[in-house]
C-alpha cells in the first residue's frame, strides 16, 4: 500500500491527534516525556501533576532532592535513574540555557537522560520543528505496513523520513501512536479488522 493512502486512512481516523502526555511548556513535556520511558501515557499524567505543582520549572526542579523527586515518580519505574536524571538536567538547564529548553538536538541530545526519540519529540511537540519520533508502536507498524524493513528504530525512522513530507511528520508520529494503540497493538492483533493490516492483505 502506498503512503499516500496510509496517510490518508489516519487522516481519516485521527484528524487532529492530541499530544498524549499532559505538559503546559517545553520543559513539563520535556520531564513528562523522559518519564515515559518504558512506563505507559496514562501513568505518566497521574504522576506528573504531582511532581509539576512541587517544581514545573528547572529552578524549582532543583530545589527538591534527587531522593524526593524519585518519591513521587517512583510509580513510572526506574526511580532512581530517572530522578537523577531530572534533576541533573535542569541543574544544566540552568546553568548551560538559561533556565530554558534548547531546541536543537545536538543541545537537547546531551541532557541527562535525553535521548534521541525524547528529543525529536520535544522538537517536533514543543517547538513544531522537522522531527519524526518513532518509538516501538510506530517501528512496528512501519514493518507490518512495508513501509520500513529496518532492524532498528534509527533505519525505520530514516526510512519514514523519505516516505512522507516534512509537513506531515509531526501529525503523522501522533496519528500512528493513535492507530497503534486501537488497531494495530503487539499482541492480539486481528490483521483483517485493522483498517489498514486488511488491505494490505488483499
Amino acid at each position: 500500500m502506498s503512503p499516500i493512502k496510509i496517510a490518508e486512512i489516519l487522516d481519516e481516523l485521527f484528524p487532529n491527534p492530541k499530544v498524549p502526555l499532559l505538559h503546559k511548556d517545553p520543559y513539563t513535556l520535556l520531564i513528562a516525556v523522559l518519564l515515559s520511558a518504558q512506563c505507559t501515557d496514562v501513568r505518566v499524567n497521574q504522576i506528573t501533576p504531582l511532581l509539576f505543582a512541587l517544581a514545573d520549572t528547572p529552578a524549582r526542579m532543583i530545589l527538591l532532592t534527587p531522593e524526593e523527586i524519585e518519591e513521587i515518580i517512583r510509580p513510572c519505574g526506574l526511580g532512581n535513574t530517572k530522578a537523577k536524571a531530572i534533576w541533573q538536567l535542569s541543574h544544566d538547564l540552568i546553568h548551560k540555557h538559561r533556565g530554558k529548553v534548547p531546541k536543537t538536538f545536538e543541545d537537547l541530545e546531551a541532557l541527562p537522560g535525553v535521548g534521541h526519540k525524547t528529543a525529536s519529540v520535544v522538537m517536533t511537540q514543543a517547538f513544531h520543528l522537522p522531527a519524526f519520533p518513532v518509538d516501538t508502536h510506530i517501528h512496528r507498524c512501519a514493518q507490518r505496513w512495508g513501509l520500513s524493513s529496518g532492524k532498528s528504530v534509527a533505519q525505520t525512522e530514516k526510512d519514514l523520513k523519505k516516505l512522507f513530507l516534512k509537513a506531515l511528520w509531526h501529525k503523522l508520529h501522533l496519528q500512528i501512536i493513535y492507530f497503534a494503540r486501537q488497531y494495530c497493538p503487539a499482541r492480539g492483533h486481528n490483521h483483517h479488522k485493522c483498517p489498514i493490516c486488511k488491505l494490505i492483505d488483499q
